[in-house]
């Protein structure tokens, strides 16, 4: 199992304390990736204080100050950038990393955002995705030399030099979320992940299985995807400590065994088993209490040894 972490900096981080938490994952050893979210508006019972970071910006610099990690987005909102700059964005990251970067996009969904920051947020999204795909994707697999055009309902572009090209030859792309139908028909156009994020074990089951239906009828390989699933991470070395670490972000025991990896690492590794039977490859641990860097220490130490 590929065990990642992952951050939701809305909450409230500064990049000093991003940087702190990617610097340790990678020095870890156990971890492959460090991924953020990618919001402009706390959420919940917090104040978000001191306020967002942007996700692209926090990746630039995270990719000068590590080597070895992936970097990435669960997910980068369509609504919030265009698809032509994005690409460049994403692109230059890949380049400041030297080719570390993984693309994940999504359609946008937090309204409250939009509208405290003056970003439009239309009602019809899914257009909007699926066209941000075709381009950023069609830019960066144009060939040197040539150009690339698009004319879409929501973005045209016009014999654009496609540049710059990033550090791989292909960015592996993420494609997530719960759609029955629209949402696995475009994991398998796009996608090389597909994430099911904060399900239950039956609902990923089911689509996985569609997603993998639907990647098969598009004439790929449903084993060349990665399939991953984000969980809410709340780990103790007892039964004292798994409580401290729920009280420390509101949530409660029960719950967070029953809908994420929570428990002791005995019952973490019991559980990471039954996701892996469930057809997962990949968890994204979110973690949530940001100054708790015992807590990824934990699972490098009496966690990840045990998976295998």
């Amino acid at each position: 199992m590929d065990l990642r972490i992952f951050t939701e900096p809305q909450q409230g981080a500064t990049y000093d304390t991003l940087l702190t938490v990617a610097k340790a994952t990678e020095d870890l050893g156990c971890f492959s990736a460090f991924f953020r979210s990618d919001h402009y508006l706390h959420m919940g019972d917090v104040t978000g204080e001191p306020g967002p970071t942007d996700a692209w910006i926090t990746l630039a610099g995270l990719a000068r100050e590590t080597k070895r990690i992936r970097l990435g987005t669960l997910m980068t909102a369509a609504t919030f950038r265009l698809p032509g700059v994005l690409a460049i964005q994403v692109a230059q990251v890949d380049r400041m990393s030297g080719g570390r970067v993984e693309f994940g996009l999504g359609a946008g969904w937090y309204d409250a955002e939009h509208t405290a920051y003056g970003i439009p947020f239309p009602k019809a999204r899914f257009g909007l995705l699926e066209e941000q795909l075709a381009v950023i994707t069609g830019l960066w697999e144009t060939p040197e030399g040539e150009t690339f055009d698009f004319k879409g309902t929501h973005y045209r572009l016009t014999d654009s030099p496609a540049r710059p090209k990033p550090a791989q030859a292909h960015i592996p792309v993420l494609v997530g979320g719960h759609g029955a139908k629209r949402t696995p028909a475009l994991a398998a156009r796009y996608a090389d992940e597909f994430n099911m994020p904060f399900s239950s074990m039956d609902d990923t089951k089911k689509q996985f299985a569609r997603v993998r239906e639907a990647v098969a009828e598009a004439g790929r390989d449903p084993g060349d995807l990665v399939y991953s699933n984000a969980l809410v991470a709340c780990i103790g070395k007892d039964d004292a400590e798994v409580a401290r670490r729920a009280a420390a972000i509101g949530r409660e025991v029960d719950e967070l065994k029953a809908n994420g990896i929570a428990g002791t690492p005995a019952e973490v590794v019991e559980r990471i088993g039954q996701w892996r039977e469930a057809g997962t490859e990949r968890i994204y641990l979110q973690i949530l209490d940001l100054g708790d860097l015992d807590h990824l220490e934990l699972v490098a130490s009496a966690v990840a040894p045990q998976l295998g």
